[in-house]
């Protein structure tokens, strides 16, 4: 597999993985990405133009998919709408994104015969219950409640379809919430993060007692690349790091390693249809491709994103603005 083409690479865990290859093997890459909003080609700035192309696209566009992975050895499919407030507001993005554009990849890699990789998310399975001590697995029934999350659901079963009726060498991977650099400022972490370094209050969902099993990008990263490497074509890995963290234990965090007080935020209305908590058991992917993450310490990874932040202003600032204005609309 020395040609990758690695769909959504300019954005958050797609130009994760892009360094993340680049620095643990010899690959070549061709990034293939619509640079929505979310979309950063400064994220990929500086990255070895002999071993990296960029072609700016849309994964709908069956003719421009077709040439890419016909020149490609396999395909790993991170380009996606992902934002359950955008979905909320406006799903069918979503919908043309991450249901026509995954049917759109499949075709393509039936018809060259590439492998592929779908990196999907846990919010497929739904949530849990608070009190609960259960976590997902992978044979779980899908129960998604949002629109994000049912197009995310729909595309992974088109994948188990076209590995069942068509012989596509395909994997799926779902994996918990992820955090680290060069994530967009609409998400929960970098959202507070940069709320703290211009000045402002963070904001909480309501009780914030929601749960998040956190594991760091690049640790993501690394168990895409083993599954990609290793993984059983038709199987689904589950990827977590055992970082189960509330919203509110974040948010109070993240302000103390910024040297705040820990009650410096304000609650806003809680979003619709909030999922309660998500876990992960990843026992599969451990025990079968060897897998285990680095970042184990959740402060510590929090502590090194919140230097990034600090230290990147230029990457995040222009995307502040309009992201506050699409909250403030909403009362959030």
């Amino acid at each position: 597999m020395a040609r990758l083409l690695v769909t959504g690479g300019a954005g958050f865990l797609g130009v994760n993985f892009v360094r993340h290859v680049l620095a643990s093997t010899d690959h070549r890459i061709a990034v293939l990405d619509k640079l929505t909003y979310a979309g950063n080609r400064a994220s990929l700035e500086g990255l070895p133009e002999s071993r990296v192309t960029f072609v700016e696209g849309d994964i709908a566009d069956a003719l421009l998919v077709d040439a890419l992975v016909g020149d490609a050895d396999a395909v790993v499919h991170f380009a996606a709408e992902t934002h359950n407030d955008h979905a909320l507001a406006e799903p069918a993005p979503f919908v043309r994104t991450n249901l026509v554009g995954t049917f759109t990849l499949l075709e393509a890699v039936r018809a060259h015969g590439v492998r592929f990789h779908q990196v999907s998310t846990d919010e497929v399975y739904g949530d849990l219950a608070l009190e609960s001590s259960d976590r997902f697995h992978e044979g779980d029934a899908f129960s998604p409640s949002s629109p994000y999350s049912a197009t995310k659901a729909g595309a992974d079963l088109l994948v188990h379809a076209w590995v069942r009726s068509y012989g596509v060498h395909a994997t799926v991977s779902h994996c918990s919430n992820s955090y680290g650099p060069y994530q967009h400022v609409e998400k929960f972490i970098p959202r507070q993060i940069t709320q703290v370094l211009r000045g402002d209050r963070p904001r909480l969902y309501g009780s914030g007692e929601q749960v998040r099993d956190w594991i760091h990008a690049e640790d993501h990263s690394s168990a895409v690349l083993a599954i990609l490497e290793r993984g059983t074509p038709g199987e689904t890995y589950l990827i977590g790091a055992d970082g189960e963290r509330s919203n509110l234990e974040v948010v109070r965090l993240i302000l103390e390693l910024m040297g705040q007080p820990q009650d410096a935020f304000d609650r806003v209305a809680d979003r619709p249809g909030h999922d309660a908590r998500y876990a992960i058991d990843s026992t599969k992917l451990r025990a079968e491709l060897g897998w285990e993450p680095v970042h184990r310490d959740f402060e510590a990874g929090l502590a090194a994103t919140i230097a990034w932040y600090r230290e990147n202003e230029d990457w995040w600032a222009p995307a502040k603005n309009a992201t506050e204005a699409f909250y403030a609309a909403r009362g959030q």
